[in-house]
């Protein structure tokens, strides 16, 4: 009788290869994979991004709370869930302009040592070394009593936000099925979304404090849950570790998965990675250089996208179209848009592909800014622009729409498929802290453009930044949905 089951590792003598575990079925009709344990370590792991989002909004709703301007203060007064006066804790404006800022200082300082420490220990402790600092962050947020207190929190929380841009997408990327790597790649934009949107709706009902106490629960449950994952099968092949890689998949993929033909591929892809390589390594390697190019403008591009000045301006631009809606509602109506896009992204994904989104997703939000610019041109100019109110609104929702559909996700998503995983940490870490480079660079220099260019020439500068960047992707971006690691470097090696 022929046999049904053959382990993965018993042809290398492994000890672990008698474990049951391991087993693969030989007949087709046996042989199927489960997606189920996949979303849930995509979900879990994206809570470090739940919390990004938390930690990103934060300043939105609470700095009106704690400054020291006395009308700033009213809206904390008629905020609070529980009748409790203002807080004691009272910030010039320098210093919200600190507490606001420091976050990017550490996203980006944060980012390059957790590629060397994800290599070192693998990507699942250090998602639970790099959340301690999130829970550290919170804790002392809650009792913060002074500036220097929220100046160590924000910036330490920054350490843990840098790293889990690096790590989670790494971690997803290595976990994935080809089949559903980019719907998974999508979580990390969509979660951060949420975790942005969620700051919004509660901080417009509690005070500071308490909802810094909720933001607190979200890497608690974080590191509950890494607890219960799986390290990656790419990194325990990469320490010659085949028995755990095996039993890694099987619990990601189903008991009934294909192990064998599985642990083979990414051996592939590591032989051809040829081991561990250096700093250098990724500037010097053809492939490698190319992806980091190509990851690096996709980043600064999303940044340049102009969204945060759109984001600047959503209460002006509802209260043009005649709206007399609370600045809290609007923001948690652009909160919302971007949830439910993001996720549109995540289910059209697989179908129209990643570079395709991209070049819509920068079109559409090309011809948006460049009428927001002319918009403000007519209106700076003392033009009665009342009967177009409408048009801005229209543009600012439809812009919102494009970029969670597009520019919002896919960089994050792209970061992880374009390396190899002897380059992968360093270059998603370069990536990443490029990323925060351009967000500190934008937030620095927006008011600044706005005084000396005023509000038309700065939309239309992010209109020719989108511009230049649909070019780009339609020239010299590789489409990469269906395709696999090796299809992606030769690409990139003969580009």
């Amino acid at each position: 009788m022929a046999r049904w089951w053959q382990t993965v590792s018993q042809e290398d003598n492994d000890p672990s290869s008698r474990n049951p575990m391991l087993y693969d079925p030989l007949q087709d009709g046996v042989v199927k994979t489960s997606k189920k344990m996949q979303y849930f370590a995509a979900m879990v792991v994206c809570l470090g991004a739940v919390s990004a989002g938390t930690a990103l909004a934060w300043t939105s709703p609470v700095l009106p709370q704690i400054s020291e301007d006395p009308n700033a203060n009213t809206t904390a007064n008629n905020a609070t869930a529980d009748g409790s006066s203002s807080s004691q804790l009272q910030l010039t404006l320098s210093q919200q302009t600190w507490v606001s800022s420091l976050l990017a200082i550490g996203a980006f300082l944060g980012a390059l040592p957790t590629g060397y420490i994800a290599d070192y220990i693998g990507r699942r402790y250090t998602a639970l070394v790099m959340d301690i600092p999130f829970i550290v962050a919170w804790t002392a947020t809650i009792f913060a009593n002074s500036a220097t207190v929220l100046y160590f929190a924000r910036f330490t929380i920054g350490l843990a936000t840098g790293s889990f841009c690096v790590v989670a997408p790494m971690y997803i990327s290595e976990i994935a099925e080809s089949s559903i790597r980019g719907t998974l790649g999508t979580l990390f934009q969509l979660t951060l979304s949420i975790g942005i949107l969620l700051v919004y709706i509660i901080g417009a009902m509690v005070t500071w404090t308490t909802l810094s106490v909720l933001c607190l629960l979200v890497p608690v449950a974080l590191f509950i849950g890494m607890l219960f994952l799986p390290e990656t099968p790419t990194y325990l092949l990469k320490k010659g570790r085949r028995g755990d890689a095996a039993l890694s998949l099987k619990w990601l993929w189903g008991r009934y998965c294909d192990s064998r033909t599985a642990i083979q591929q990414i051996q592939s892809e590591l032989d051809q990675a040829g081991g561990n390589a250096s700093f250098s390594d990724v500037f010097r390697i053809r492939a490698a250089r190319n992806g980091l190019i190509i990851s690096m403008l996709l980043m600064f591009f999303q940044q340049f996208s102009g969204v945060n000045a759109v984001i600047f301006y959503t209460v002006p631009i509802f209260k043009s179209a005649g709206s007399t809606l609370d600045p809290s509602i609007c923001s948690i109506i652009v909160g919302f848009v971007q949830v439910v896009m993001t996720f549109t992204s995540s289910l059209m994904i697989e179908k129209a592909g990643r570079k395709s989104l991209l070049i819509f997703s920068s079109t559409i939000m090309t011809i948006c800014l460049a009428i927001l610019g002319a918009y403000f041109d007519m209106k700076d100019d003392g033009k009665d622009v009342s009967s177009i109110g409408w048009l801005p609104l229209l543009c600012v929702v439809l812009y919102m729409i494009t970029f969670s559909v597009g520019y919002g996700p896919i960089p994050w998503l792209m970061m992880g498929e374009l390396f190899l995983p002897d380059v992968k940490a360093t270059a998603v870490a370069l990536t990443v802290m490029s990323n925060w480079f351009s967000v500190f660079l934008v937030t620095k220099t927006f008011g600044s453009m706005i005084t000396a260019w005023g509000s038309d020439m700065t939309f239309w500068f992010f209109a020719f930044c989108m511009f230049v960047a649909t070019m780009y992707v339609a020239f010299m971006v590789l489409e990469t949905k269906g395709k696999s690691s090796s299809q992606i470097q030769s690409w990139l090696d003969n580009k």
